[in-house]
């Protein structure tokens, strides 16, 4: 996956804060580059699947409201019911 970085720009350093420092584009723009490559990684053992679901609006909302991790809890509710 490629980003466009073209929107970023400097950050300067706060007047107030001794230990803050000046942030470049070239320093923001590498560091965006080397997080992108880091990435996650497949997995070991693969133990799920990702598929598209439709959920109810009011459903899905109520899950997400519970912070993060609903997917997780969605998964439980569909374990708690499944034969």
């Amino acid at each position: 996956m490629t980003r466009k970085f073209e929107h970023i720009i400097a950050i300067p350093a706060d007047p107030n804060d001794g230990e803050d420092r000046d942030v470049t584009e070239a320093v923001l723009l590498q560091a965006l580059r080397e997080r992108e490559q880091r990435g996650r990684g497949a997995q070991r053992a693969p133990t799920k699947q990702q598929v598209t679901l439709r959920l109810d609006q009011d459903i899905l909302a109520k899950f997400r409201a519970t912070g993060p991790g609903w997917q997780s809890r969605i998964n439980d509710a569909l374990r708690s019911v499944s034969p």
